[in-house]
């Protein structure tokens, strides 16, 4: 296998903190300034995967600095810099403790918890007579929020989001807001590229002056759910699954191997060649979404690579 990183253990110049998600590690330093590292970590019902992924981190880095880019113009967002495949640099902000999760079609989680039989999601009701992956007649704001206990995301409504104070209501309309014309702008893109995006989510945080901007990564496999345009009509009348770009094929290899993160059950053994296949649909997503060809960094040696491109970065900063 390639090499791939899958932990950071560095000390940059003014360093105030380390934080260290699912995939990204985030180190705060003076000046509110904030350097993203993107890993090779695959995450799967919020269970990190024991093996990295070759080429995962600058996949998701630079779809998201690209997809920041895009959609500046619409909603103000955190990036100043991306110096290496694999790191974003941006201003520190206080995040909102919710995910703004957007559905455009009945998939995945929605489609899992419809197929139980409920008609509700975050607050919000589903269309009765509807089939795994139409689409909805309005795209739905369905929140997430993290389990008091755990790290585990969990379903959470407008009101309950309000009534907690986990946002202001002021804040939460604007939130809506740019969730909705980045998941317009979002189609376009993915129109464009032959793609329906079906799903995805936003984070947002505060700056210090107050301003509300869209942080970590956007319309990237990991937050995102595409399906190919080509053919998605005739699957559906046909009652066929639709051919997609996510990391839902990873979900359902999982869940083919009786793992669904569910306490007690064990993350199954990861093939090398399985391994590889996973690095190879990244890839493919890259240059569908991007409409690019994917040009691989060197590998020989990641830290020291990303280290070396971060501190000529900050020194222009």
């Amino acid at each position: 296998m390639q090499q791939t990183i899958t932990s950071t253990d560095y000390t940059f110049p003014g360093q105030q903190s380390v934080y260290k998600g699912k995939v990204r590690e985030v180190y705060r330093l003076e000046n509110d300034l904030l350097v993203m590292i993107a890993t090779d970590r695959l995450s799967a019902f919020d269970v990190v995967m024991p093996k990295g992924i070759p080429y995962k981190g600058q996949i998701l880095n630079q779809i998201a600095t690209k997809m920041m880019r895009a959609t500046e113009d619409l909603v103000p967002n955190w990036l100043l810099a991306s110096p290496d495949p694999n790191v974003a640099i941006g201003y520190a902000c206080e995040p909102y403790k919710v995910e703004m999760v957007i559905r455009g079609y009945l998939s995945g989680h929605a489609a899992r918890e419809y197929k139980a039989g409920k008609r509700m999601l975050c607050g919000v009701p589903m269309p009765e007579g509807m089939k795994e992956n139409d689409a909805f007649p309005v795209p739905l704001i369905t929140p997430a929020t993290k389990a008091e206990e755990g790290d585990h995301d969990e379903d959470i409504s407008r009101e309950s989001i309000l009534q907690r104070g986990i946002v202001s209501e002021t804040d939460y309309q604007t939130l809506e807001a740019y969730t909705r014309a980045l998941f317009k702008r979002g189609t376009a893109l993915a129109a464009a590229r032959g793609l329906i995006l079906v799903d995805t989510k936003y984070e947002f945080g505060k700056t210090k002056e107050g301003k509300i901007v869209l942080i970590d990564e956007i319309h990237t496999p990991d937050s995102s759910r595409y399906f190919y345009s080509d053919g998605y009509e005739e699957r559906q009348k046909n009652g066929m699954p639709q051919k997609q770009l996510s990391k839902e094929f990873v979900r359902q290899w999982l869940i083919g191997h009786g793992f669904q993160g569910l306490q007690g059950q064990k993350v199954p053994e990861m093939p090398d060649s399985y391994i590889a296949e996973i690095s190879e649909r990244y890839i493919e997503l890259y240059e569908n979404i991007t409409g690019e060809a994917f040009v691989k960094a060197d590998v020989s040696d990641i830290a020291g690579r990303i280290e070396a491109n971060v501190l000529n970065c900050l020194k222009t900063l």
